[in-house]
């Protein structure tokens, strides 16, 4: 794929992420791991190179780099700690909401800080009695005055216990135009979060409850207009959420393609490396198949994105393909591995574990399917990804 999808800037991204990773974040897995508590101290530091503003533009202080730029900042972070590419996957959710619904104030207050790491955006869309049924949502807001109070709660929000700014989709009024999108800054008074849960993987990331108890929050910083929440969420989900698990799931998919081949070649039977078994270089066959499939399916999506042109089918078949072929190879890994795998001297364990956690987000492997049913039937309902590039085309600022 190279210089088909990938330029000489794209290989300099790499490599300095890359070393970033080596160097500042697997040195601190082991501390993340015991931990299993969202690490403070590395996702700020990490927001400080500048990577969340892969998708902002020059004018916000942003790289104004693209999406598959974004897409190569997420896999090679999350090669090495699945924790902190979903760390900056999460921030660069929340980023997409103020890119393109924000208003000019908004942006300029903003998406500067946002591209100079000292501020991490999230998006708040699921609830616990609704999940992934956005019209089944509860938690409201209720204009006074000049200002909307909020209440309710939202759940598996991204980075809920280190962000700053939370883009939260609420009920202002009955269904699909009832719903309104707002930014509120962690320290407003009437807002928290709850406790920490230890999850199975991703340690060092949070993904938890944001309350709302009678929040007030300025009418400037609502998200556009009232009713404009399900764009907000739907094209967050739809053109950011997939593509940003999608690189996710490759790098965790990267990482467990050269762990394994590393094992199988240290580790000898009958005299020669593992992989000199039939059956163990059957697998590793399999794991190289399908990593450069994901790959080709995750570039080629993002990079339509990039062009501008509607992709929304390629988007949901990226993250659909990467998903299943990461949790397959992950598998196929740890049959290599055989008991050696079970233990934590080795990463094989961790990096199946976290690959469990992108399984949902964004829409489970089922929810893909069902739109691509669609899609084939052309029964499928718009193109969020060419909505929103002619919303950028029609207003340059919006990066």
């Amino acid at each position: 794929m190279d210089g088909y999808f990938t330029s000489r800037l794209h290989h300099q991204l790499r490599s300095s992420v890359r070393d970033f990773a080596e160097r500042e974040v697997r040195p601190r897995i082991p501390e993340m791991e015991a931990a299993r508590s969202v690490h403070h101290e590395l996702s700020r530091l990490i927001a400080e190179q500048g990577w969340l503003g892969a998708t902002i533009g020059h004018e916000y202080g942003g790289m104004a780099a693209g999406h598959l730029a974004k897409t190569i900042i997420i896999e090679e972070l999350s090669r090495v700690s699945g924790a902190m590419g979903a760390m900056v996957q999460a921030s660069q959710l929340g980023t997409a909401k103020i890119v393109h619904f924000g208003s000019d104030e908004q942006r300029k207050t903003w998406l500067p800080a946002i591209a100079a790491g000292a501020c991490l955006p999230t998006i708040a869309v699921t609830e616990p009695g609704s999940g992934g049924h956005v019209l089944g949502m509860t938690a409201s807001a209720v204009r006074d005055g000049d200002d909307y109070v909020l209440n309710g709660s939202k759940v598996f929000v991204g980075n809920s216990h280190v962000g700053d700014l939370h883009g939260v989709v609420v009920r202002t009024g009955p269904g699909s135009k009832g719903l309104t999108a707002f930014l509120v800054e962690s320290d407003r008074p009437g807002f928290r979060t709850g406790p920490q849960q230890q999850a199975m993987g991703l340690h060092g990331f949070s993904f938890g409850e944001l309350i709302f108890e009678n929040c007030r929050v300025p009418a400037a910083n609502r998200l556009g207009d009232e009713g404009e929440g399900l764009a907000v969420a739907y094209s967050s989900s739809v053109l950011y959420g997939r593509a940003n698990l999608t690189a996710v799931s490759l790098g965790i998919h990267q990482a467990i393609m050269e762990e394994t081949t590393q094992f199988a070649t240290e580790r000898h039977r009958y005299g020669n490396p593992l992989h000199e078994l039939p059956t163990v270089k059957l697998k590793l066959g399999q794991m190289q198949s399908r990593l450069m499939t994901a790959r080709l399916t995750a570039y080629h999506a993002v990079h339509l994105l990039d062009q501008g042109v509607s992709c929304d089918a390629e988007l949901m078949n990226a993250k659909l393909v990467n998903v299943e072929s990461a949790l397959d190879s992950g598998r196929n890994a740890m049959e290599v591995h055989a008991a050696a795998g079970l233990f934590t001297d080795r990463p094989i364990e961790r990096y199946l574990r976290d690959a469990h956690h992108i399984f949902a987000p964004a829409g489970t492997s089922d929810i893909q399917l069902l739109r691509l049913a669609e899609v084939a039937l052309g029964t499928a309902k718009g193109s969020w990804s060419e909505r929103l590039s002619d919303l950028v085309r029609r207003e340059p600022a919006h990066a």
